[in-house]
């Protein structure tokens, strides 16, 4: 069974992250979001929500699958591989996507929903942002690049160096998000911006966006994330610290 639900709305198709209790990314929920977006676009899709679950959209990496990995430095490769895959699947998209936020999206959830085209995120206390630093982690250059496109070179800065995650209301404030809306009504309001788009003529729609998102599929380039020096990072000991302590505030 597939980790990722298929919503069918007309033209649009809602693909729901479904791996409780809060869509920990790990291999095979990347690899059904991969293969969910490749059958929706096949299938003639003409616009795609992103959702997640209710309070956590995603809330990143799945860390402590990660580090069960311990050192084996090729799965490990494989496993971020395929995080960044399935990121880079949703910044090519042809037809453009909306992530509907109705909880918490920290670090890779963030990432996700940076490659969508608009965000609507719940309104209350839920967080937003890439808190790489935090854990000992860094962001590679072209996700922090996506994060600069969206807020700003100097908010950007600071809030990468600090690993900040924002509240709802403040990440609407500084346009990490486009649109705050009630927890239960995030997706329809993903759906109806998508349908504004969809009310405009198709093919200068598609082709303007296409140049308009240039640099966010730039962003997503090898070239750009350097994985091979990210799963190295991953394993020094600063790092390895970090995450541990991170499982055990989880824990309790």
């Amino acid at each position: 069974m597939s980790l990722v639900e298929r919503i069918a709305h007309g033209p649009i198709v809602e693909l729901k992250l479904a791996r409780a209790p809060v869509n920990a990314l790990n291999p095979e929920l990347c690899g059904d979001l991969r293969v969910a977006l490749k059958a929706a676009v096949d299938g003639g899709a003409h616009g795609i929500v992103l959702s997640g679950g209710p309070k956590v959209f995603s809330a990143g990496l799945d860390v402590p699958f990660l580090l069960s990995l311990g050192e084996d430095r090729g799965t490990l490769f494989a496993a971020w591989s395929e995080f960044f895959n399935a990121a880079r699947d949703l910044a090519e998209c042809p037809v453009p996507i909306a992530a509907a936020l109705a909880g918490h999206a920290p670090a890779g959830g963030c990432v996700l929903a940076l490659c969508c085209d608009y965000r609507v995120m719940a309104e209350g206390p839920f967080r937003i942002g890439l808190n790489e630093t935090q854990v000992g982690l860094v962001a590679p250059e072209g996700i922090q690049d996506l994060l600069r496109r969206v807020v700003g070179p100097h908010r950007a800065e600071r809030m990468l160096v600090a690993g900040e995650m924002v509240e709802a209301q403040r990440a609407f404030e500084i346009g990490l998000v486009d649109e705050l809306t009630d927890i239960d009504e995030v997706a329809v309001r993903a759906r109806l911006w998508l349908e504004g788009l969809l009310a405009l003529p198709r093919q200068p729609v598609l082709d303007t966006r296409r140049i308009a998102r240039a640099e966010v599929v730039a962003a997503l380039q090898p070239e750009r994330i350097r994985l091979a020096s990210f799963v190295d990072a991953w394993t020094a000991p600063d790092t390895q610290a970090g995450l541990k302590a991170l499982i055990a505030k989880l824990g309790k």
